[in-house]
């Protein structure tokens, strides 16, 4: 049965409800007693998170973009298998974590990338093949790929050298870095500059060879920052500073590029809403690379190891505002998604203050701020504006037809 562009689409944001949903239960474990493991229930929302709302509504795009419309009703095969993996995936991990099942559905979920990544290859759109969109995409992929050695070795670690392992915690490391800053970024300038290609804006493609070469050597240095936590060679630092200035650079030079055309660009968006998201997206992306960068100095590093709480504002930061909110403007820029105002305004709301929240925890730690009585019930209350905004989204991109 072949899938809509849409419907996948729909299907992603209900993975995203999920996700948040479960984000929010995990809020409330401070405060109160349930009969259910925390680790597991961080698993189930990660997991959900990442394949079933990023990878989900990443793959639509691309399979929507680039694929030949005379094999689309293969693609529409390995969608649904890959939605059986997502699914039991959810419904494995809360009870178990990483275990038999689980572990099986993961490797499963792992196999059906491996089979998207050879169907796009083989099945793109062959005038598609020379831009510089295709490349981004053709090597976000390749990142992707690459990520994946982390679970397959994770297996081997654990049967090996155990859960406490320094390895356990590379490998992991290794395989979020490859996605958050690989396979989901690269994806995302992808989409931007299939998006300029698509209204014939032109650009500087000097410029654009040039930023893709940065943002490729910069994505393997700051790997290094990724292991800090281990207090290895001082090269290590080196390294993954040397990446982030390349990033810094990069980023400049990307911004340069826009300069001659931003009218052009914002002329041709079809809503000022568009214009926010994408507006938002790069300022929390400069954000983003901007502690990123900071975190190459030892004393940051090791601050970072301690306080896990700017971890996790780190993450959110990077999967809530700049990969969530690139996807809504992309995804409503392409006509895949009938987008909610209202629904967008309570979700960055709750990403906002939570983050907020996230990170005053972490100063106040750090330099023995005033810490509230009531800080988890805030949050509790910050947190749960994301679901509601999420499912605002959801509801109407199912309800109102999209042409």
């Amino acid at each position: 049965m072949i899938i809509s562009s849409k419907k996948q689409i729909t299907i992603a944001l209900l993975y995203f409800f999920f996700a948040a949903c479960l984000g929010l239960f995990l809020r409330f474990f401070p405060v109160a007693n349930f009969n259910a493991t925390y680790k597991f229930i961080v698993h189930t929302h990660s997991h959900i998170a990442l394949l079933g709302w990023v990878y989900t509504a990443l793959i639509s795009v691309i399979h929507h973009i680039y694929f030949d419309d005379k094999k689309k009703h293969r693609y529409s095969q390995l969608f649904w298998f890959t939605q059986f993996t997502i699914i039991w995936m959810l419904f494995t991990f809360p009870f178990q974590g990483y275990a038999l099942y689980s572990i099986i559905f993961t490797t499963l979920f792992l196999l059906a990338s491996y089979g998207f990544t050879f169907s796009f290859f083989k099945h793109i759109k062959p005038h598609l093949k020379t831009t510089i969109s295709y490349k981004f995409i053709r090597f976000s992929l390749l990142l992707m790929l690459l990520s994946s050695i982390g679970p397959w070795v994770l297996g081997i670690i654990m049967a090996s050298l155990g859960k406490t392992s320094v390895w356990y915690k590379i490998a992991i490391y290794f395989y979020l870095h490859f996605q958050y800053n690989g396979w989901f970024i690269f994806a995302l300038f992808g989409f931007f500059f299939y998006f300029l290609e698509k209204n014939n804006i032109n650009f500087n493609s000097k410029k654009s060879k040039q930023f893709f070469m940065l943002m490729k050597i910069s994505v393997f240095l700051t790997f290094f920052l990724s292991v800090l936590f281990t207090k290895p060679p001082v090269y290590f630092y080196f390294l993954g500073g040397v990446g982030s200035i390349l990033q810094i650079i990069g980023i400049l030079l990307f911004i340069k590029l826009l300069q001659p055309i931003k009218r052009v660009i914002f002329g041709s968006i079809d809503t000022k809403l568009t214009a926010v998201l994408l507006k938002t997206s790069v300022f929390l992306f400069m954000l983003k690379i901007g502690l990123q960068a900071i975190s190459a100095f030892p004393y940051f590093a090791n601050l970072a190891t301690q306080q896990l709480d700017f971890v996790i504002g780190y993450i959110h930061l990077t999967f809530l505002g700049v990969v969530s909110i690139s996807l809504f403007a992309f995804l409503y820029e392409f006509k895949l998604l009938n987008f909610s105002k209202t629904g967008f305004y309570l979700f960055f709301t709750g990403f906002l203050t939570s983050e907020i929240f996230i990170f005053y925890k972490g100063f106040s730690t750090w330099l023995r701020w005033y810490f509230p009585d009531n800080y988890y019930s805030y949050l509790i209350i910050a947190s749960s504006f994301m679901p509601l905004g999420i499912l605002v989204i959801l509801l109407k991109s199912s309800r109102v037809k999209i042409n």
